[in-house]
């Protein structure tokens, strides 16, 4: 196990960097996540990162791509619903490294 340090604060990680503690996670925490993957964060990252949590919270799981694609189709609309969009916003994952901004789990099926 690891620890990141945000806002003078010790928080648990595990080997590749996702929380320990889902209730750890604040906005301060997925900036500092999002700044150690190169991702600067906007209205439309936070959009995902917001939509992942929400997703979370009702299923208990982190969706794989396909899953979290056709998820955010749905409720974002098309444009925004597809995986050039979605590794456009998260170059390394949209699954994978959206997953660890939003202090979620990796989810399954990532390697």
């Amino acid at each position: 196990m690891a620890n990141i340090e945000v806002e003078g604060k010790s928080y648990e990680t595990d080997e590749e960097g996702y929380l320990v503690n889902l209730s750890d996670w604040n906005t301060a925490i997925a900036n500092y996540i999002a700044q150690t993957e190169s991702v600067e964060m906007s209205d439309q990252h936070w959009e995902v990162i917001n939509f992942l949590r929400e997703y979370f919270e009702e299923y208990q799981i982190a969706p794989a791509v396909r899953v979290l694609t056709k998820a955010i189709g749905k409720k974002l609309g098309a444009d925004k619903g597809n995986s050039e969009y979605l590794y456009g916003l998260f170059p390394y994952g949209p699954g994978k490294q959206a997953c660890k901004i939003a202090g979620l789990p990796k989810p399954t099926g990532c390697v």
